[in-house]
């Protein structure tokens, strides 16, 4: 049955092919599944492909359509996505929930996502490789179905960071008319922007995040030249201690780790042979960059806000991002107003990149819903964000440590689990991940043996954690060092566990 799809996908290219109607909208039909219902070939449907709009969902790009050899995109992707106000409010966790001053908040900011950004900048690499979106790649170490589980804390998680994005962007579009405009109108004006760049899909949205980042880049640029003399090394009331440091250090990691749940949903266009260091550089200095640079000014703002009352009556008791960035802004006027709107607008680069990636993980959670369009899942990602995100928009910071802090600790040990897999059990050699295997469950592995190896690293990770919800025993000693444990403890368990699915399970030889 599956064998027998891809033999239709290639009937339908190559028909298109031999017609010579190499369209986009000839190549975005033959990218659906050959058994997607009739309603999203025709009438309407069709003429969304004259538009642009990528039909392509989980299902592989071959060698031959891998044609992109504008490698530089990829830095673009991750710089826009991660330089936004969600970057910049983040950095104000150090001195709002963990009371650290600035030197001891800037470090713990530097150095951990120095470390936490080789991850997903890693995962990057496998894109141009396989041709696989990051989620059905990972069906080759954890199955056909075990892989639900990591999709729906993927998705979890996605979701989350849209949610917070949306508040953050609301937030600020109502301070420019100085809380005339509610909240919630601000937040259903971002998700409807976003939801048009991620309609479009890839094209038009990596065409957007390589310009989204300039207004941005002028806006924070103009809030540092006002601000800037009112910038200081705040001293905090108690001293820094490791626990505090190694628990901040936890949610800076989570904000980052968890893109490589989508990292090579965003490379796998590239030519195959591309070098995998270009790569990874590129999306490495895409990540630090930007979210080391506002993560800092972040927390150097928040840290200034009491002293300052303009500030401070914007910031308020809800630690209110975008007013402290209006206030930061109003000695400029209307310009100032301006660039507090750019800034607003700078969390669409975020919400529209994660929304994009979103559409996938709902197909390989339900995979009947893979001969479903991708664009479909960009209105059902949206409809869920937007109504949450109004409900939970005066509780920000408290929502953005809870969510920052939980979600590092699994995909931690995902990416143990999948580099494991892929250098130790495939010896590096990509030519082992069949794409005609992507959808047949018995020639996938079990899956028993990755799910077993996380599932069973969090018997050490709960101890390790120390958050404000919960504080392990272990934890309470040493600070949080769940992620730092998730990694390699989910690697070593994964090794013995993998040889005895590898010994049990017999895959079946493929009839060429």
């Amino acid at each position: 049955m599956a064998d027998e799809k891809h033999i239709n996908i290639d009937v339908e290219k190559a028909s298109a092919a031999d017609s010579g109607a190499s369209s986009p909208q000839s190549a975005a039909l033959a990218a659906l599944p050959s058994d997607s219902p009739a309603v999203f070939k025709q009438g309407w449907a069709k003429r969304l492909l004259t538009w642009g709009i990528e039909s392509r969902g989980i299902v592989p790009v071959s060698a031959s359509e891998r044609t992109d050899t504008k490698f530089f995109k990829i830095f673009f992707v991750w710089f826009s996505i991660n330089f936004n106000i969600l970057s910049f409010s983040t950095g104000g966790l150090g001195p709002v929930a963990f009371g650290l001053g600035l030197r001891d908040t800037s470090l713990t900011i530097l150095f951990f996502n120095l470390i936490a950004c080789l991850l997903p900048a890693y995962m990057n690499t496998w894109g141009p490789k396989t041709g696989m979106r990051q989620m059905v790649h990972s069906r080759y170490s954890f199955g056909y179905f075990g892989i639900m589980l990591p999709v729906l804390l993927n998705l979890i998680s996605l979701c989350g960071f849209n949610i917070l994005n949306c508040i953050l962007g609301g937030q600020a579009l109502s301070a420019v008319t100085d809380n005339q405009m509610s909240w919630t109108v601000g937040i259903v004006i971002i998700v409807i922007i976003s939801l048009i760049l991620c309609f479009m899909g890839y094209t038009v949205l990596l065409w957007f995040e390589r310009i989204a980042w300039f207004p941005t880049l002028l806006a924070f640029l103009v809030a540092l030249g006002l601000g800037g003399k009112n910038l200081f090394n705040g001293q905090p009331v108690e001293p820094a201690t490791a626990v505090t440091i190694l628990s901040f250090g936890a949610v800076i990691a989570g904000f980052v780790i968890t893109f490589a749940g989508m990292a090579s949903d965003f490379t796998m266009y590239f030519k195959p042979d591309v070098s995998r260091t270009k790569i990874f550089w590129y999306a490495y200095i895409g990540y630090l960059l930007p979210i080391v640079t506002l993560e800092v000014f972040g927390a150097a703002a928040a840290i200034a806000a009491p002293t300052i009352p303009s500030w401070n009556d914007g910031y308020g008791t809800e630690g209110n991002v975008g007013g402290l960035l209006n206030a930061m802004l109003s000695p400029v006027g209307r310009f100032g107003k301006f660039l507090t709107v750019m800034l607003s607008l700078s969390v669409a680069s975020n919400i529209a990149a994660t929304l994009y990636s979103i559409c996938f993980n709902f197909q390989i959670l339900i995979p009947p819903l893979s001969r479903v369009p991708r664009y479909v899942f960009s209105v059902v990602g949206s409809a869920i964000a937007l109504p949450i995100a109004i409900v939970g928009a005066h509780r920000f910071y408290e929502a953005l440590t809870n969510f920052l802090s939980l979600i590092g600790y699994w995909a931690s040990a995902y990416c143990g689990i999948l580099i494991v897999e892929h250098h130790y059990f495939r010896r590096n050699d990509f030519s082992t991940y069949d794409q005609r295997d992507w959808d047949v469950p018995g020639r996938l592995p079990w899956g028993a043996a990755a799910l077993g190896a996380g599932i069973l690293s969090f018997a050490l990770i709960i101890p390790c954690m120390n958050q404000i919800w919960f504080v392990g025993p272990i934890g309470a000693v040493t600070g949080d060092i769940g992620f730092e444990v998730a990694f390699p403890l989910a690697a070593v368990l994964y090794i013995p566990l993998r040889k005895m699915e590898l010994r049990y399970q017999r895959i079946p030889e493929r009839d060429e």
